[in-house]
């Protein structure tokens, strides 16, 4: 549909290698890792854009972001499609150049980390609803996953590396990876000026996944202020470490928490910072809960994702006297609630918070259910179910 296509997301996730494979046969390759090519791309823009004809795939896009302008010259002259492939990790600066220069002219798509289905080789691809019909077609592609595993796959983390090596040493992996994220990424950004801070405030916020967002109390506990958390917040963010999980309100709900919930995008991460160092220390820890409930946040996001939809219809729904639902689907305006608990006897009680729904004015509340280590779908309502993790 366009002229250009841009895959964002952080860094190591594979945009590289899925965008070589994708276009080994109709694009050449230039990489600005290179720094032959990065000077060539910065000194002589005009010409590196002439001396490639495309289709042309520029990897690390974000180092010379002066070439946006030549490519829309590019674009709008031929007034063709798919002719540049881009691609890089830091989406902070790169995208106020793409909405600056190629608005119209770009598909931008967020490539996350690996999903359970990708890993267990799952061919299923529908987005997660937990109706009738989702289970139906999900259960043609069982997944059974045990608790050790689920234990060993939120500790290890999604990222392509860690799944297709099991060798790594996880400690060794993620200290690598994060140094390469402090020196090359966040260190480039002029707001940040102590990393040793900034891994301090990585770290306070990973101790707070599955949490509302309090960045005064960050603030307070790493010694900056309130603006400076704002501003590497929005650090994390962009370079897809974190999400944001958005309140469902309403004018009728006045009394709904409006304050987003934060995740970090990647469990394993978030266990190296906060130094629950085995599966086993983890699982009984007193993150234990958070981990999982980020775990099957993540899964869920990874299916919206996957299935091209950039804006997942995820909530969660939270009112000042403490009544919680971990999880909102909204799909053909009707709402699906979900709890999320790490135990494998879930009853009726994990599912009260439901009735909350049921007194929302205007609001169509479909099936839900309680996603758990039981293995088995079964009835814990009328239309309330128990869903096990492998039918994510």
């Amino acid at each position: 549909m366009f002229g250009s296509v841009i895959v964002t997301g952080a860094r190591q996730v594979g945009k590289t290698t899925m965008l070589r494979q994708a276009t080994a046969d109709v694009a050449q390759y230039v990489t600005l890792d290179d720094p032959r090519m990065l000077q060539a791309a910065r000194e002589r823009r005009g010409t590196f854009i002439a001396s490639y004809r495309p289709p042309l795939f520029i990897d690390e896009i974000q180092y010379s972001p002066e070439l946006f302008r030549y490519i829309k010259m590019e674009i709008d002259g031929s007034g063709g499609r798919a002719l540049y492939y881009l691609s890089g990790s830091q989406q902070f600066g790169m995208m106020n150049n793409v909405s600056g220069s190629l608005a119209g002219r770009a598909a931008v798509l967020t490539m996350y980390r690996l999903s359970m289905r990708e890993i267990c080789g799952v061919e299923f691809e529908k987005p997660f609803v937990p109706s009738k019909e989702y289970f139906s077609e999900r259960g043609k592609h069982p997944e059974s996953v045990d608790r050790g595993d689920v234990c060993r796959a939120i500790h290890r983390g999604s990222m392509p590396a860690m799944s297709v090596n099991p060798e790594y040493d996880w400690d060794m992996y993620y200290s690598s990876y994060l140094r390469t994220y402090l020196e090359r990424d966040v260190r480039s950004l002029s707001q940040v000026g102590d990393l040793n801070k900034f891994l301090t405030f990585m770290t306070a916020t990973a101790a707070r996944t599955g949490q509302l967002l309090n960045l005064a109390a960050v603030a307070r506990e790493v010694g900056v202020s309130a603006p400076t958390a704002e501003r590497w917040f929005s650090v994390l963010t962009a370079s897809n470490v974190v999400y944001l999980l958005r309140p469902y309100h309403n004018n009728m709900l006045k009394r709904a928490v409006k304050t987003p919930k934060v995740y970090f995008a990647d469990t394993g991460l978030a266990a190296y910072l906060t130094r629950w160092n085995t599966p086993q220390v983890m699982e009984y820890g007193a993150m234990a809960g958070a981990f999982f409930e980020t775990f099957v946040i993540s899964e869920v996001i990874k299916s919206y994702l996957n299935a091209g939809i950039a804006d997942p219809p995820l909530y969660f729904c939270r009112d000042h006297d403490g009544v919680e639902i971990d999880l909102l689907v909204c799909d053909a305006g009707t709402l699906y609630p979900i709890e999320i608990k790490k135990h494998a006897d879930p009853s009726g009680k994990d599912i009260s918070s439901f009735s909350y729904i049921d007194r929302m004015p205007g609001v169509k509340r479909g099936p839900g259910g309680v996603v758990c280590l039981y293995d088995k779908i079964v009835p814990l309502g009328e239309s309330d179910v128990t869903i096990p993790l492998g039918c994510i």
